[in-house]
């Protein structure tokens, strides 16, 4: 029977959302456990509490995928004194691994707003606050016949990918020149003589966290013992990361009927909701979690209903007359990143 190490289930979890995106207060990544623990069952949770514990133990489960992690600040003492400390003390007694994905899940395409859009319905389903300072620019020098071999493999690695376009990528033809030294073995010209070879210059762009990856393939596809290649960090936003979602309804619908579905669809006792301001909606703007963060750019986009949970008193107010904001709860508008686990 075919075994699977912690390792492959945390790589499969991290391609979809990498721990670089994660907040830089937020503790997301592997609680405890060694990644190469052979794993006999998942216990998939929202947060992990002594009663979860106790069910991964009564499961025989020995991994435990959470969304919130055990705790945000860290551990000082672990002496039993609180619920975290002793739910750690539980999972390492009883050689439990718990990996959580939390900031990192929230702010991708496909994460935890995505879900929730997708239980509300959501078409052209896009970014709310797309983040910037994400991605970076490879610039590399490639002889003429091996330009292409060059350029599949940079795409296969993750380059190359704007919006919904991929293999994307900017060529000029060119003269390299070069002299190598003594102990080289030049793939073209002879070594210790400048020599000067038709190159095409290639431009892509990619993700920050696929950095290594993309380098390491260039320099195994690349035919030069010594490939020139250039970095340079882009302001551009990037439409594949960042907090909520946007999209629209299938078609126009009456206030109180949408309040009703999305009651439904979410199976939360309760939507509070701001006044209506508009007789139909249709462009929806959601975001898991405590999304009060992002009313004004739901505003921005003209989002006719802002989706989320944890609104404070007062940030009612904020959006008074220019956008009604349907509060789901916390744990409503993020109980289906179970799913996304799954």
């Amino acid at each position: 029977m075919a075994t699977l190490q912690l390792h492959e289930i945390i790589s499969e979890i991290e391609s979809l959302a990498p721990p670089s995106l994660q907040e830089s207060y937020d503790n997301s990544g592997l609680q405890t456990g060694q990644t190469a623990m052979v794993i006999k069952g998942i216990l998939i949770t929202l947060d992990v509490t002594e009663a979860v514990i106790e069910e991964a133990i009564a499961q025989q489960c020995n991994l435990i995928m959470a969304h919130h992690p055990l705790t945000l600040s860290g551990f000082k003492r672990l002496t039993g004194q609180s619920a975290a400390e002793r739910i750690l003390i539980a999972a390492v007694k009883n050689d439990l691994a718990i990996y959580a994905a939390h900031t990192n899940l929230d702010s991708v395409r496909g994460g935890v707003s995505s879900v929730l859009a997708d239980k509300i319905g959501l078409m052209n389903q896009r970014i709310l606050e797309p983040r910037s300072q994400l991605l970076i620019k490879l610039v590399t020098f490639v002889p003429h016949q091996q330009a292409q071999q060059v350029r599949e493999a940079l795409f296969n690695a993750g380059a190359g990918q704007i919006g919904d376009y991929d293999q994307c990528s900017y060529n000029i033809q060119g003269e390299g020149t070069f002299r190598g030294g003594e102990s080289t073995r030049p793939f073209v010209g002879q070594k210790g003589r400048m020599h000067t070879e038709p190159e095409v210059r290639i431009e892509t762009v990619l993700p920050q966290h696929l950095q290594n990856k993309v380098i390491q393939t260039l320099k195994t596809a690349h035919p030069y013992e010594e490939p020139a290649y250039d970095l340079f960090a882009l302001q551009n936003q990037w439409d594949q990361a960042g907090f909520g979602v946007i999209g629209d309804l299938p078609q126009p619908m009456e206030v109180q009927p949408f309040l009703q579905q999305l009651k439904n669809n979410t199976h939360t006792g309760c939507v509070r909701y701001t006044t209506t301001t508009k007789s139909k909606v249709q462009k929806i703007a959601v975001c898991g979690g405590s999304g009060s963060f992002l009313l004004k750019q739901a505003i921005r986009q003209q989002a006719d209903v802002f989706v989320t949970g944890d609104f404070k008193y007062h940030q009612f107010f904020e959006g008074e007359n220019k956008i009604i904001i349907a509060d789901i709860g916390h744990y409503e508008s993020e109980q289906f990143t179970k799913e996304l686990f799954f």
